[in-house]
């Protein structure tokens, strides 16, 4: 973390007057790689600047674990284009402590940005920070979750739900052999039943990677 005052960043972030001097500026900010940057960060998230929120959420996700309490404390019910990328934000640090609410996303968000964000998210969870319940409970708490949202009406979701479950399987190793079979199989039969050409690709894909046999 850097220890130099960072206000004047954070002034430009507050005081950019058009598009481009937003992207630089909250590009600056978020570069500056500094907690006390955090609020604003989310801040921007909801502002429609699709430039401006990938650099926030970058930035948050290389701040890590320190941003999680900010985010869960104000992720927005109301703007789905800023829960999106909140969820993004939240899935690519990968803290435990968001396991609820990615579970809740992928299963019962109305928007499908905000569902594919939390589904891959549920794949990239860093289990061994857990401490509030045990951790085998836990990932199939996951894996329940996200053999679910494979029946999401949106194939982008079906998509990221796929990626989701291999990460998550990938976690595991043979550890947990019966879930690995369970998710053996619903990939085969994925691939036999979805109707999603793309979908069904990355279900054969994430056998492979699985060292499943596809056929």
């Amino acid at each position: 973390m850097n220890n130099t005052d960072i206000s004047p960043l954070l002034e430009k972030v507050e005081t950019a007057d058009s598009a481009e001097s937003l992207l630089e500026a909250v590009e600056t900010l978020a570069n500056a790689d500094d907690e006390a940057s955090i609020p604003t960060l989310i801040k921007v998230l909801g502002y429609n600047n699709p430039g401006a929120s990938v650099a926030a959420v970058e930035g948050l996700i290389n701040l890590g674990d320190p941003a999680v309490p900010y985010l869960l404390e104000q992720i927005d019910g109301y703007n789905y284009g800023a829960r999106a990328w909140a969820t993004r934000a939240l899935a690519g640090i990968g803290h435990p402590h968001a396991l609820d609410l990615l579970i809740e996303a992928a299963s019962g968000d109305f928007s499908l940005s905000v569902r594919r964000a939390a589904a891959r998210g549920l794949g990239e969870i860093h289990w061994l920070k857990l401490c509030d319940e045990p951790i085998e409970k836990a990932q199939t708490r996951a894996l329940t979750t996200l053999l679910e949202v494979l029946k999401d009406p949106e194939w982008v979701v079906r998509y990221a739900a796929i990626v989701g479950l291999e990460k998550l399987a990938l976690s595991w190793g043979e550890a947990q052999a019966i879930a690995l079979t369970d998710i053996e199989k619903v990939l085969k039969d994925l691939i036999k039943t979805e109707s999603e050409l793309a979908v069904a690709l990355r279900a054969k894909w994430a056998l492979r990677n699985l060292s499943f046999d596809e056929n």
